[in-house]
Formats: structure tokens, C-alpha cells, sequence
């Protein structure tokens, strides 16, 4: 009997305990919470609150969010924002069209170009700010806006005196050519890998002209075994120092050398007086790997006397109607058998000069 009365004094004593904690909560005042959580942070930092807002009432009030489709439209929903970003596109399309445009007009033409483009870009400008000024007052973040391009023409004076590039301009930057300052004397440095600096600029002197298309000598042309005429080597690049000069031409590779199973070819350009002549690929065969170096510089001569073709040099040679006067007036064919062999073909000679080698020998 004594320990259930005390037992239920232990449970009088902890429930008004408990209803004191209650009533003293009660009365304490609740601190409330002004600072926006993450969730709000991120709608505030998209611009889009009012829109958001518009959306969570419909869906709150309608609950389907197919009945909200005039709130979920992108059009409705940034009509401002969309006209504060074309704007300044648009603005900036009509300053290209009339900076393209300008270079086809006349100085008069360009001064009433300018006036126009001037009266555009201030509409365009008035409209930028007019709709950056609503949505500043729909938004609470503030937004900043891409501004459009300069007109094509800052002034009056500088339209009139912005002149048109010449034809000489237009050609020096397709070509690569380097601007040089007038009065200088500085050598330009000029990539003769890719550049066609000078090609078809002017003509050479009458004098060079007379030089380089001079006839050949009898002489100088030789004659190789299966009957093709040609002249040496030496003799172009004599040709070339006659007319420029030690020094006043060059050829420049234009690659690298390729190495086949049995030839080598190579790109090479010919350079006189500073200006692009002709471009050609030169080549030669070889049989065994010690002799690819000679190749290889006998691909710098072969493309050497394909270049000469453009100055004129040796032009004979490819004419047929010279060759078949030469070939009657200053060849012989000569029949000769091979020494091991013993078969019989016919080798071409100058007249005069029939030196018949090993392994071949004359026969009657």
C-alpha cells in the first residue's frame, strides 16, 4: 500500500514538471528566420523569382501543371529579358552590313552611311535601356547587358579619309608579302616554304628578257643514249649568273626530300632578285643506299631546269620542231652489241663525238 501511493506521487511530480517546460515554451518568444534558405538563394540568383512565383501559384491554386501553360511560356514569362538581348544583336548586324558596304561606296556615300548608322545605334541604344530599365524594376538582381558594336565610322572626317585598299594591298596579303617601311633598307624575312612573294609583279629588263631567251649553242646540247637532247645542268645556272648575277637567285626546298624504293623526289622553288620565279619537283632514281645522297642533290638540279622553263632558258628543248632538226642535222645512230649478252640495239651520238663504252661495243 505504501509503495503505490509513493509511486503515484513520482508521477504527479514529474507531469507537473513537464507542463511547467510546456507553459514556460509557451511563453517564450519565437525568434523568426529572415535569412532566405539555399533553395530561395538560387531562384533570387537565376532572375526568374517573379516568373517562379507566378508558377508556384498557379500550380498551388489550379494543382496541374497543364492548366499552367500560359505561366510555363517562355514568352510570357521573359518577354523583357528577350528584347534587352536582341537588341544589341541586331544593333551589331547593322554596323557589320554597313561596315562591309562602306568599302563599296564613295566618300559621300559613306558620310550619309554614317549619319544613318549613327541615328540606328541610338534607337538600338535608347531601346537597350528602356528594357534593361523594366526588367531592373521586375527583377530584384540586377543585370547587366552585352553593348553593341561601334559604328563602322566614329566621325565624319575619319569616313572621308578611310581609304579603300588597293589592288596591290588585296594582292601583297594573299601572297604573303612583307610591308617594309618607305626609306628602309632592312632585308624582309620572307618563308620561301609557302610564300609566292613578287610572283607576276613586273617583267624583267629587256636586257634580261633578250639573255634568258637567247638560242642555245649546238654545243651545249647534249645527247643521251635513247636519242632525248638536253642541256647540262652548269649550263642553266650559268644562264641565271649571267642574267641576275652570283648571289641574285637561289632555289628554296619547299619539303622535305621523299625516299622511294628506287627514287627520290623533292620540291624546290626558284628565287631570283628576291622574287618568286617557279616551283617544281625535281626527282631521280638510285639503285643502292650509298648513292641517295647524290640523289638527292640531283633532284636540286632536275627541278632547277624545270624552273628555267619559266624564264625562257633552253626552250628548244621542248620543242618538237627543233628537235627533229637536231636530231637530223646533229645526231647519228650507231649499232652496237652488248659484250656478254650479244644483243644488238642502236645508240644515239653527236656527230663527231661517237664514243662507244662498256659493256656495249660498235658493230658494222
Amino acid at each position: 500500500m505504501g509503495t503505490q501511493n509513493s509511486q503515484a506521487e513520482e508521477k504527479n511530480t514529474s507531469g507537473s514538471i513537464q507542463d511547467d517546460k510546456n507553459s514556460i515554451a509557451a511563453t517564450k518568444p519565437v525568434e523568426e528566420d529572415d535569412e532566405p534558405d539555399e533553395w530561395d538563394k538560387r531562384i533570387f540568383s537565376t532572375g526568374c523569382s517573379v516568373e517562379n512565383a507566378k508558377m508556384t501559384d498557379c500550380y498551388y491554386e489550379k494543382k496541374d501543371w497543364r492548366a499552367c501553360a500560359k505561366e510555363l511560356s517562355v514568352a510570357a514569362m521573359f518577354p523583357l529579358r528577350r528584347a534587352v538581348q536582341a537588341a544589341p544583336r541586331q544593333a551589331a548586324r547593322r554596323a557589320c552590313a554597313a561596315s562591309n558596304a562602306a568599302w563599296q561606296q564613295t566618300p559621300a556615300q559613306r558620310a550619309r552611311s554614317y549619319a544613318t548608322s549613327k541615328d540606328t545605334n541610338d534607337e538600338a541604344s535608347s531601346v537597350t535601356t528602356k528594357a534593361t530599365a523594366e526588367t531592373k524594376d521586375a527583377d530584384s538582381t540586377k543585370h547587366s547587358t552585352r553593348a553593341p558594336r561601334p559604328p563602322a565610322f566614329t566621325s565624319k572626317a575619319s569616313a572621308k579619309s578611310t581609304p579603300r585598299p588597293t589592288a596591290a594591298a588585296q594582292h601583297n596579303a594573299a601572297f604573303h608579302y612583307p610591308s617594309q617601311a618607305e626609306g628602309s633598307s632592312a632585308v624582309q624575312e620572307i618563308d620561301w616554304t609557302t610564300s609566292y612573294y613578287g610572283l607576276g609583279v613586273a617583267p624583267v629588263t629587256k636586257e634580261q628578257a633578250a639573255t634568258l631567251a637567247r638560242p642555245l649553242a649546238t654545243t651545249d646540247i647534249e645527247v643521251k643514249p635513247d636519242g632525248i637532247i638536253y642541256l647540262p645542268e652548269i649550263k642553266y645556272r650559268r644562264r641565271l649568273n649571267e642574267v641576275f648575277g652570283p648571289m641574285g637567285w637561289g632555289l628554296a626546298p619547299r619539303g622535305e626530300a621523299i625516299v622511294g624504293s628506287n627514287i627520290v623526289t623533292r620540291e624546290y622553288a626558284l628565287v631570283a632578285q628576291g622574287r618568286f620565279v617557279a616551283q617544281a619537283q625535281g626527282e631521280n632514281a638510285y639503285f643502292s643506299p650509298d648513292q641517295l645522297p647524290s640523289s638527292v642533290e640531283g633532284t636540286k638540279s632536275n627541278a632547277l631546269m624545270r624552273c628555267c622553263k619559266d624564264l625562257g632558258i633552253g626552250s628548244e628543248l621542248w620543242d618538237p620542231e627543233f628537235i627533229r632538226k637536231f636530231k637530223k642535222s646533229e645526231m647519228q645512230e650507231v649499232w652496237v652489241e652488248h659484250a656478254t649478252t650479244k644483243k644488238k640495239r642502236t645508240l644515239w651520238y653527236k656527230k663527231g663525238a661517237v664514243e662507244v663504252v662498256y659493256p656495249w661495243k660498235k658493230v658494222k
